[in-house]
Formats: structure tokens, C-alpha cells, sequence
């Protein structure tokens, strides 16, 4: 039978209160880097799909979908989901479409082909469609997702857990809302 040894054991006494403290320091070193806040992935724009979705490149041969957090532009082609859009805001199929490019555009003004963005993750990394659920922030420090609504061609959409930034988006949607911005221009 085996008995364990602790490897301090195998350095003479003097060095065994210096090995315990330089292990006890890098394991707190650890910890504040670990902690200290949150965690951010470098990604390339390789395509904007629509106003809230992007193709982006995060490692030199992965590629991912992103959903950004918190904003849902209004779908850019006839389907399902253009449909349900118009039903709930009582505006044609046809208009939903027209408002869906105008996102879309903006989007891509604000994150072109190329551009650099760090991707900040909330509680929930993936949605049920497999897609990247991230922050994104471009080479300026601006937040695409706040910006979208910023500029008004986003509604706030709020899905737990992923609610980190809910009270800037608040304020981001109100505020384009007032100033009758993007899509509630009249």
C-alpha cells in the first residue's frame, strides 16, 4: 500500500514556510484575477445577419452566431416571426420588413465587416438555438447592444437570466423613444 507524501516534505524545514506562503499567494493572485470582473472574448465581424444577430470569428477557426442581449429588431424578411412582430404592434407585415432593414443597416454601420469587438457573456452563455448570448463592445468601448438602442432601431427584450445591463437599457430605450430616434421617428 502507497502513503501519500506531501511534496513539502522533500525540501528541508527552512523552505517549507516560504513554499506554503508563495502557494497560499498564488492561489489568491488567482482568485483576484478570476474575479475581477467580467470575462471578455476578442471576436472579428464577419457578417451582420440582421439587426440583432451577427457571424462573428472568435478563434482563428472557430465562427459563431451571436444574439446580442437585450434588444430585438424587428425581422428584416417575410416570416413567423415578421408575422407575430406585426400582430403584436398592430403595423403590417410589409412595414415590419421595411423597419427590419433600417435595423439591419444600422447595425451594420455601427459593426461592419472586419470590426473588432470584445464579447462579454451574462449567466447563460448559448440560447436554444445554439447561438453566442453576448455584449458586445466595439474597439471604442461603446456597447453595440446600448447603442442599437440608443439609436432607436431596437425594442428592449429581457430574457432572465441574462438581465446584467437591464437598467442601462432602460434608460438607452426610453431615451430613443423621447427623442423620437430610428424606428419611432415620425
Amino acid at each position: 500500500m502507497r502513503t501519500y507524501t506531501p511534496i513539502t516534505s522533500l525540501f528541508p524545514k527552512r523552505y517549507r514556510a516560504a513554499i506554503g506562503l508563495l502557494t497560499s499567494l498564488i492561489a489568491l493572485l488567482y482568485a483576484s484575477v478570476s474575479s475581477a470582473g467580467p470575462q471578455r472574448e476578442h471576436a472579428i465581424v464577419l457578417r451582420v445577419i440582421d439587426g440583432d444577430t451577427l457571424l462573428v470569428r472568435i478563434a482563428p477557426t472557430s465562427t459563431e452566431k451571436v444574439r446580442l442581449i437585450g434588444v430585438d429588431t424587428p425581422e428584416s424578411k417575410h416570416n413567423k416571426r415578421a408575422q407575430l412582430q406585426a400582430e403584436k404592434s398592430a403595423v403590417d407585415v410589409k412595414t415590419i420588413t421595411k423597419l427590419g432593414k433600417l435595423a439591419f443597416e444600422n447595425t451594420k454601420q455601427l459593426a461592419p465587416i472586419g470590426s473588432s469587438l470584445e464579447l462579454e457573456y451574462d449567466r447563460t452563455k448559448r440560447d436554444k438555438y445554439g447561438r453566442l448570448l453576448a455584449y458586445a463592445y466595439l474597439p471604442d468601448g461603446t456597447m453595440l447592444n446600448e447603442r442599437i438602442l440608443v439609436t432607436g432601431f431596437a425594442n428592449l427584450l429581457t430574457i432572465p437570466p441574462n438581465v446584467k445591463y437591464i437598467e442601462r437599457f432602460k434608460r438607452a430605450y426610453q431615451e430613443s423613444r423621447s427623442a423620437a430616434r430610428g424606428l419611432w421617428a415620425k
